[in-house]
């Protein structure tokens, strides 16, 4: 199994980066605009659609509030498994580190996701310090 992990450091309070991250339903707006062009919510899971048109669907498996980390997985399409979690963290005052890992099967596909993860990161840090 693959596993990928980005930090990214953000000047931005803890607190107002896990209120972005935790509002599952508006990554195209509060998280990473332009990367992620419209989250649909259904029941327990987020339809997300993504700048280069994919399409996932990522069922919700935990909001932790007390830890400030978001967990949710994903499979179809080339993707046999992907387990990802982004977690908050405080790093100094008024600002944050974002841990994003992301487990994903077939090995293969790794190449693929960590590019997609990096442009996803880009786009957080740019938003959450623009907010």
């Amino acid at each position: 199994m693959a596993s990928i992990r980005k930090e990214i450091l953000v000047g931005a309070h803890p607190e107002a980066v896990w209120g972005a991250v935790r509002d599952v339903g508006a990554v195209h707006t509060r998280l990473a605009p332009g990367f992620v062009v419209d989250t649909r919510l259904e029941d327990g899971a987020r339809v997300v659609t993504f700048a280069n048109g994919l399409v996932v669907r990522e069922l919700i498996v935990d909001v932790d509030d007390a830890g400030r980390r978001l967990v949710w997985s994903a499979a179809g399409g080339r993707l046999s498994h992907h387990n990802g979690a982004l977690q908050v963290f405080p790093d100094g005052q008024g600002r944050s580190r974002l841990v994003w890992t992301a487990d994903l099967l077939p090995n293969e596909m790794a190449k693929d996701i960590d590019a997609l993860m990096e442009a996803g990161s880009g786009a957080m840090k740019k938003t959450l310090e623009r907010a």
